[in-house]
This record gives structure tokens, sequence and C-alpha cells, in this order.
């Protein structure tokens, strides 16, 4: 009898391990469609010199920011116009320059657009910040330029400039900002602009209902507070939250969800260490007080750049889903998201060689990358 109920648990047993076996198989064969990591790269302009952001124009063209102070149209044959006049003068050295620009969500009927830069100080005085400008694109020239916010107080350093720009649904704008290398407690002190997103109305003014309008001493602009180094930032297509990318040291690189008056840490809560060293900066958390990042790059840094949600069709299984470039790994990082929560982390091979400086879905569907360097250039991701 116990030989027959022998027989039997191991036959009903090696039927359990066939089933464990197909369905293993099933979920392998749909992954590649479902997790795809394998883009074509196709080059749309080249010879860009440092390229550092990137906007959508009508009619098949891009309008691209070159951190030595130069901004280009790309037709959409991808050829390159000469530098547009009457821009600003730009502080461009070390990680400053002329940095991100994004079109008014009105430009079809106003012609605006935003940049940020490094503005140089007054003659006779010292020193660099981060400002945003605005202007406007009548056929192939500038017209209506003019700088209408200026982070305060300006320092005499090239480092952690930032920064990205975007549009919230209100028509207001997030303008993320570096802390400039500075003091390690600029980044929480209310009063200035430095390690701080601000948000602002199109003419450059805090919005009445700013988290710190009505703080005395406060900088009414502050959206944020607690940043090191802002180097991309997308609306979140559904919630409309502000999602962002910034720099740590030594390790200590972040994505964050951000909210209104919140203090993300940076220096005192942070994962990062210091250059060489390897020692600590600040408690590593959780701490009252400071928001804890989504996703964190320890003990080494990929030093993100760019971020973009993922809205079209295009690549199957992915809609819904965030990407962002890299410098330092120099590639582009795919992440599934659960709500706020990364459930998984994928790194795309798109054969592309080189620092990947913007993200951005444009009107087709498609994603392009600015790679940074002497020679950049203007990618599109295809399907193989």
């Amino acid at each position: 009898m116990k030989s027959i109920w022998g027989k039997w648990a191991r036959a009903v047993g090696g039927v359990q391990v066939l089933l464990v076996a197909l369905v293993a198989f099933a979920a392998f064969a749909v992954a590649p469609q479902a997790h795809a990591q394998d883009l074509k790269a196709v080059t749309v302009a080249q010879g860009l010199s440092s390229p550092w952001g990137l906007a959508f124009l009508p009619g098949g063209r891009f309008l691209v920011t070159e951190k030595s102070g130069r901004l280009r149209i790309v037709e959409a044959d991808g050829k390159l116009s000469a530098p547009l006049e009457g821009l600003p003068a730009v502080s461009a050295a070390g990680q400053c320059g002329l940095l991100d620009v994004v079109l008014d969500p009105q430009f079809a009927s106003n012609q605006r657009f935003f940049f940020t830069f490094a503005e140089p100080a007054a003659a006779g005085q010292s020193g660099n910040s981060t400002a945003v400008g605005r202007a406007r694109l009548v056929g192939d020239k500038l017209v209506d330029v003019r700088t209408i916010f200026s982070q305060q107080p300006k320092v005499s350093s090239n480092l952690h400039c930032g920064s990205r720009i975007v549009f919230a649904r209100d028509g207001t704008l997030w303008v993320g900002l570096g802390d400039r290398f500075s003091r390690k407690d600029d980044a929480h002190d209310l009063a200035n602009h430095l390690g701080k997103i601000v948000r602002l109305d199109v003419d450059g003014k805090a919005p009445a209902d700013n988290p710190f309008v009505k703080t005395a001493g406060a900088a009414p602009e502050v959206f944020s507070l607690g940043h090191r180094n802002i180097q991309g930032m997308a609306l979140h297509p559904v919630t409309g939250e502000l999602w962002e990318a910034e720099h740590g040291p030594q390790g200590g690189d972040e994505i964050n969800v951000i909210s209104a008056g919140r203090n993300y840490g940076w220096p005192v809560v942070t994962h990062g260490r210091n250059y060489g060293l390897g020692t600590r900066i600040g408690e590593e958390g959780p701490k009252a007080g400071f928001e804890p990042a989504l996703k964190l790059w320890v003990p080494k840094s990929v030093a993100p750049s760019g971020l973009a949600f993922v809205t079209s069709d295009r690549y199957p299984g992915w809609k819904g889903q965030l990407v962002m470039g890299t410098l330092r790994e120099q590639a582009l990082f795919r992440f599934v998201l659960d709500g706020r929560k990364v459930a998984e982390e994928f790194r795309v091979n798109t054969g592309i060689e080189g620092r990947i400086r913007d993200v951005r879905q444009g009107p087709d569907g498609w994603l392009y990358l600015l790679t940074d360097g002497a020679q950049g250039r203007l990618i599109r991701l295809e399907l193989p």
C-alpha cells in the first residue's frame, strides 16, 4: 500500500513541477514585449557643442541649447541653424552656462518660450546665479527677450547651477536650482534660492499660494528645499505631480516626488559621502521633517540627467513608465512604477556611447535624447 501511495505522490509532484516550469516559461516568453531592453538610436542631428536642453517646435523642428551660450534651431532634416542672436549674457564655465528650454503651453499662439542660464553679476561685481529668461520666437528671430527671475544670492562658483523647468497644469513654472556648492546650511535657509525648487508665474513672480509666501524672512518663490544639484524634472501625466532627479556627491543620487513646502534633506539627510574620503556627510535617515527619496543609488553614483514619462504607445509595455538619462553611467534607465514606488528598474540597450544629457518624449511619441560633449547629438529612439 505504501509503495502505491509513494508512486502516486511522486507522479503528482512531477505534474506540479511541470506546471511550475510551464508557468515560468510562459512568463519568460512574454517578458521581451513587456520589458524590451533594446532600442535603435537614430541620429537626427550632430555637431552640437555640449547640448543641454531640448524643446519641440511645430513642423518637426527642435530648439536646442548649447551650454556655451548658443541657442539653435534644428530643422526636421537635421540641419543646424546659426546661433540665434539676442540672448542675455551667459556665464559659461564648469557646470554652468545656457541650460534648459521649454515652450509655453500656448506657444502656437504666443510664440513664447522660457530658458535657464547662468547670469553673470553686474559690471564691477563678481559671481553668477541661475536665472530664468523669457523670449518669443518669431520666425527664426528672438524678440521680447527678458530675464524674469534670478537666483539670489549670486555666488562665485561654476558648480551646481542645475537646472530644469517644468510647466505645472495651472500654468505656473517649477524651476530646479542647484545649491551652487555652497555652505552646508544654505539649502535649508528659506531666505535664499540655493538648493531650492522655485515656483513662478510667467512674469517671474511668486504665486500667492506658494508655501512660504506668508513666512517672515522667506523668499516667496521657494516651493521646496534641501536639494543639491537638480538635473531632471518631469510632470507626472496622471497625478500632475512634479518628479525630480538630482546628483548626490559620492553616491546618494536621488529621484524624488516633490510636494509644496517639503524639505528633501541635503545635506542634513543624505546617503552621499564626501568625495575621496568616503566619510559621512549627514544622517541617512529616515528623520522627522525630511522627505525620504523615492529612489537612491548607493554607494556608486549614476549621475542622473533628463527625466521623462512615457505616455505614447510607441514602446510596447512602456506606457506610464519613467525614463532617465545618466551622465556617469552613460545609459538610459527605465522604471516600472507602482504609484510612488519603483517596482522594477531596467538599463536600456541603445548602443549609444557617451553621456546622456536630456531625455524628452516628442509630439510623435518617440523618445529623443541629447548626448553631451563637443560633438553632441540629437537622437531618436526607435524599435529595432
